[in-house]
């Protein structure tokens, strides 16, 4: 079995002609003959012991045929991808066989998608909005509350539940007198003020006292998941505790005891620093996506649909692995969601798109800045995954390849050349700003102008309510590996769709 002929066609596209020989064709064919020689009937001889050539003599010459092909065609296809010269995508095709009549032999035509060639255009001086990171005294002190609260004391208390009280209560729902399914409960913990139930019950716990009953009238919401939407329903509680948070004090004793730190002030500036530190990581993150955005229109490449495909199948594999970590089976997962798997797959195609071409921009930058990856990166790069997933350096390399990790890398070199030399943006409401107040400095008197721009402090993020019926956002499909095998880093990280 030898490659007769590679042709390219349209579209990114070849066709490779296999040349099967007599003798391995022939082979081929005894192999076929000998599985399906027991299921054919030939009158004179016991079943299965009728000669080849008698079998092909009743029922043709081409009797044995596609059994023979079943054998031949994975070992052509696996010529090609091993030995041929293209860089394939996707899966081979057998597309047209041709028999020769006189020496017994065949040629097996693969059709298969082959690497498009991509042009870049100027991928130095990008320029994409990145927001200035701040982090305000507030936020830090809400940090400080939230850590105050997860050590605080819970004592028995008696008095009237009130706000932030945690309420230990007996309850059971009932619709139209009848009790519905996940609507009792028995000695529940409910901290008063935290949303859990739906709006208006823990309302009306407040004020109870331990040992009275209540009913509760409520409506559910009209986006609530299940067929209690809308409905009118009476809770019957009984409130057996009432317990109270006891914060410890706001001292150095706090710090000494839920830090390594000796003083409040040092542990409010590790957080401050940490906060700081995380919010730089996502603003670079979010500025690194922006600029591959601007980096995929500068390409010019016929991507066949076989990369897409592929892409998306990887996404896909990474998808149902995220929702089954969690413990969810992806079907059902999507069956909550209330979308088919063939539309969520569908969905993802665009962001398999972008995920293709911004890894066809970077291989094209790093062809071009002429990106080198040595066997010590590499090695380090194992070194840094192992102490990640915490096993041993050999078994990464076991799972994954080092053909694998050289790319991620050579593309995350890539990624930091664009960033490196890229512009930072400031927020539209930042520019005005600029621009107002120094257009305003140029013209007030020297004394009269501002020693230093006051810093504008962080929006906070509204609270999380209780969760409704209603989709949540597509999962991310950020998917670097090839098939088969986990990443250690990404190559670089992908916009979302």
């Amino acid at each position: 079995m030898i490659i007769k002929s590679s042709e390219k066609k349209e579209k990114n596209e070849a066709a490779v002609v296999v040349e099967v020989g007599p003798e391995e064709f022939e082979s081929a064919l005894g192999k076929a003959f000998i599985k399906n020689r027991a299921k054919i009937s030939v009158p004179g001889f016991r079943k299965g012991k009728a000669p080849r050539k008698i079998i092909e003599n009743m029922y043709g010459d081409t009797v044995f045929h596609s059994d023979a092909l079943d054998l031949l065609v994975p070992d052509a296809v696996r010529l090609v991808t091993e030995e041929s010269e293209l860089r394939i995508v996707g899966f081979p095709q057998a597309t047209d066989l041709d028999f020769k009549d006189d020496s017994k032999g065949v040629d097996i035509t693969i059709t298969v998608s082959v690497y498009p060639e991509v042009a870049i255009g100027e991928y130095k001086g990008l320029s994409a909005v990145k927001p200035p990171v701040e982090v305000a005294d507030s936020e830090v002190e809400a940090e400080v509350e939230s850590i105050r609260l997860r050590n605080a004391s819970i004592d028995n208390v008696d008095r009237p539940a009130a706000d932030g009280d945690i309420a230990v209560i007996d309850y059971e729902g009932f619709l139209d007198g009848e009790p519905f399914e996940g609507g009792k409960g028995e000695n529940y913990d409910l901290e008063l003020g935290s949303n859990t139930f739906i709006p208006g019950f823990e309302e009306k716990i407040a004020g109870m006292a331990a040992g009275e009953e209540r009913d509760i009238d409520l409506v559910f919401p009209d986006n609530y998941a299940g067929d209690l939407a809308g409905k009118q329903v009476v809770f019957k509680v009984k409130l057996n505790e009432v317990k109270e948070k006891i914060l410890p004090d706001l001292d150095d004793e706090l710090a000494k005891d839920v830090s390594e730190f000796d003083t409040l002030d040092e542990y409010r500036a590790d957080i401050k620093d940490k906060i700081l530190k995380s919010r730089q990581t996502d603003a670079d993150i979010a500025f690194e996506n922006a600029l591959m955005d601007k980096l995929i229109e500068t390409i010019d490449a016929d991507i066949p649909e076989a990369m897409i495909d592929e892409q998306m199948e990887i996404s896909m594999n990474n998808f149902a692995a995220q929702v089954s970590s969690r413990g969810m089976d992806p079907s059902t997962y999507l069956q909550i969601m209330g979308i088919t798997p063939e539309i969520f797959r569908e969905n993802m195609r665009a962001s398999g798109e972008k995920q293709v071409k911004v890894m066809l921009a970077l291989e094209k930058v790093a062809e071009a800045e002429g990106v080198e990856i040595s066997d010590e990166d590499i090695e380090n790069e194992y070194k840094d995954g192992a102490e990640r997933y915490q096993m041993d350096v050999e078994k990464l390399k076991e799972s994954v390849s080092k053909e694998t990790i050289l790319r991620d890398v050579k593309m995350r070199r890539a990624a930091q050349i664009v960033t490196d030399n890229a512009i930072a943006e400031q927020p539209a409401e930042e520019n005005a700003a600029t621009d107002k107040a120094a257009d305003a400095e140029k013209s007030a008197p020297e004394s009269d102008k501002p020693a230093a721009k006051p810093k504008k402090p962080a929006a906070k993020k509204p609270a999380v309510k209780q969760e409704t019926s209603e989709p949540a956002p597509e999962a991310d499909a950020d998917a670097e590996a090839a098939a088969g095998e986990k990443p250690l880093k990404p190559a670089a990280r992908k916009p979302k769709a």
